[in-house]
């Protein structure tokens, strides 16, 4: 199953939608569980494959890059699936992903989800609005946000002077338990977020939330060819845990539309207005690029909607580097209306093509032959 790719592994076609991954994800996770499958160490690698293939392929980005390069362009990343990791952080990172399909974790042996306690998550998202040239040349933009850290006053406890107790709740476990079927399910109890501890007394600096948000401006800096929609992870820029540790800031890029060209991936398209002359007689335009003017020549009978491919002077792909092409596309214009003299010049200059300037009388000569014979008695 290892030389599978990770289409196969979840059973679904290369065009599938996010909505098809996660149903296709569901039903193969079920299928290979630890706690069906009990001692069962090929279902176990199966599980382990089905939850790197969602890992990947849920993920647009990751998603994109896989698709052009494989695996191997995944690992020039910093991705290696599970490869390395202990067997406990196999099973902590299969949780999570777990848990974002099925709301909440599994238990059994395999222990809680990592990260249990906090009471928010230490990874932030933000949006950033770019232009089209910052995110064709990439820029570096100041981007201001708020992130979370524990209250000094009560260390984060939301407890006044930090003192706490058992939760009643969970009775100090940090998670509720359910069954469904052969499966236990456990949820981060919503009383004590996870803590397994409760305030007899709400801390007033947080009013309870054992927390405080701050203000914050970091200057980001955009690599050159990031497209909309594409995240961009600053590390150690989240929220602050009470142990000290930092989750990372994942930033959303929406990028503007430009008057002029139009972006597909690494490509860009150029409408190039023609009128119709220029297209019978052939002629050098000047259009627009990105980096500066091309010469763009049309020859006699160009068509409408003829391209013209001008290669690496497209966008620079953010991963590979690669530069892709600028395809300019012509229309044709006509006239809205013609004077007297344009009207002579333009019969005088279709007389002089004689009949080829009326194919359709020699193409429908023998329609008109054929058609008579239809309507004789």
């Amino acid at each position: 199953m290892t030389e599978l790719d990770y289409y196969q592994i979840l059973e679904i076609e290369r065009s599938a939608d996010q909505e098809e991954i996660k149903k296709a994800y569901r039903k193969m996770a079920l299928k290979y569980h630890p706690d069906r499958n009990p001692d069962d160490k090929e279902a176990e690698e199966k599980f382990k494959l089905v939850n790197e293939a969602y890992q990947v392929l849920s993920d647009e980005n990751k998603r994109s890059v896989y698709d052009r390069y494989g695996k191997s362009g995944l690992e020039g990343q910093g991705f290696h699936g599970f490869e390395g990791q202990s067997y406990e952080d196999v099973m902590d990172d299969l949780s999570a992903i777990f848990e974002s399909v099925f709301g909440g974790g599994f238990t059994g042996r395999r222990g809680a989800a990592r990260g249990a306690g906090n009471k928010y998550n230490l990874d932030l998202s933000a949006q950033m609005q770019l232009s089209f040239k910052e995110a064709v040349f990439g820029a570096k933009k100041e981007l201001k946000y708020r992130y979370k850290k524990p209250c000094e006053p009560c260390k984060g406890t939301g407890a006044k002077n930090g003192k706490v107790s058992v939760c009643e709740y969970c009775n100090g476990q940090g998670q509720v338990y359910m069954r469904q079927g052969f499966m236990t399910f456990a949820q981060t109890c919503p009383q004590c977020h996870g803590t397994g501890e409760s305030a007899k007394e709400k801390c007033k600096s947080c009013n309870g939330l054992g927390y405080e948000e701050v203000e914050t401006t970091i200057t980001v800096d955009i690599p050159e060819g990031v497209d909309d929609g594409n995240r961009l992870r600053i590390p150690n820029a989240g929220n602050i845990a009470a142990d000290g540790r930092r989750g990372d800031l994942y930033v959303t890029f929406y990028v503007e539309e430009d008057e002029h060209f139009i972006r597909h991936g690494d490509d860009i398209y150029l409408e190039v207005p023609v009128f119709f002359t220029q297209a019978v007689l052939g002629d050098t335009i000047e259009i627009p690029t990105l980096r500066g003017k091309k010469e763009l020549r049309l020859p006699q009978g160009a068509k409408d909607k003829q391209q013209f491919v001008f290669r690496h002077e497209g966008v620079k792909n953010v991963h590979s580097g690669q530069i892709g092409n600028l395809i300019a596309q012509t229309t044709i214009l006509y006239p809205k209306s013609l004077n007297e003299k344009q009207k002579e010049l333009l019969k005088e200059l279709q007389e002089s093509f004689g009949i080829e300037s009326k194919p359709h009388e020699s193409i429908f000569e023998s329609a008109f032959d054929k058609i008579k014979g239809w309507f004789k008695k």
